[in-house]
């Protein structure tokens, strides 16, 4: 899919079909294409896809951190000239969506977030592990998964050369401290927009547990559980979670 990027200015990004806008917000762990079962799905039922390419290791390192990703969204909203969009995002892409959130409220229509950060800490520190041998980086990627077949070898090697690239590996760190620093427990009951949380049961990152606290804390939520499934649900399962997301959107006429 990367070959149909727009580059505009400091933006760069995905854009599929034609509607509703979602902005999908990736993690620190793989590419744009972990969202193709969304990009796929969504775009026939009525809703505009924009995959931007978030600049996590392309900040000056006093600048790389959550909130201010958080504003770059904000700045990719009024770039496109959206008044409000829906914001879906995966671990550190979750975070950043939910500071989105509650830094530019009247932007956000609804909020999904899946196997987030922001309120667990050992959730960065360990699933982005230190510069280790190849079968050591392996078994961490895998971890991600319920199915340790979904960390394909392509996977395999972007981690390992994120962490042997000095540059991304001083980055990652940066951005890891900084998730720590924005934990959200306080912010989470001021957030009224609809929230759709969608977790998988076997999460090792983001354990179920943090789900069930998003779930209480956000004032406008719901939960939905994906079986046999880890920090991933979109790319695990895709089907499925297409599925929980677009009957949750239906529901509240999105």
């Amino acid at each position: 899919m990367s070959e149909n990027l727009k580059k505009e200015g400091k933006f760069s990004y995905l854009e599929i079909g034609e509607g509703t806008p979602i902005i999908i917000l990736h993690g620190l762990m793989g590419g744009l294409s972990n969202f193709d079962g969304v990009a796929n799905f969504f775009p026939p039922k009525g809703y505009k896809i924009l995959i931007p390419e978030l600049p996590i290791y392309k900040m000056t390192l006093l600048r790389t951190n959550v909130k201010n990703f958080a504003k770059y969204v904000s700045q990719f909203i009024d770039h496109l000239g959206y008044e409000e969009v829906i914001l879906l995002g995966n671990s550190l892409g979750g975070h950043i969506g939910l500071l989105c959130t509650k830094m530019y409220p009247e932007k956000v229509k609804a909020l999904i977030i899946t196997g987030s950060s922001g309120l667990y800490e050992s959730a960065m520190g360990e699933s982005y592990p230190k510069r280790g041998d190849y079968e050591y980086i392996k078994q961490k990627a895998e971890n991600v998964f319920y199915d340790p077949a979904v960390a394909t070898k392509e996977i395999v090697d972007d981690v390992y050369e994120t962490v042997n690239d000095r540059n991304k590996l001083i980055r990652t760190l940066a951005i890891a401290k900084s998730a720590i620093r924005h934990n959200m427990a306080k912010d989470l009951p001021k957030m009224h927009n609809p929230t759709c949380i969608i977790w998988g049961k076997n999460d090792n990152v983001t354990p179920p547990e943090v789900a069930i606290e998003f779930d209480e804390l956000l004032p406008d939520s719901e939960l939905f559980w994906i079986d046999k499934c880890g920090h991933a649900a979109m790319m695990e399962h895709p089907d499925e979670f297409n599925k929980l997301l677009y009957s949750w959107l239906e529901k509240r006429g999105y």
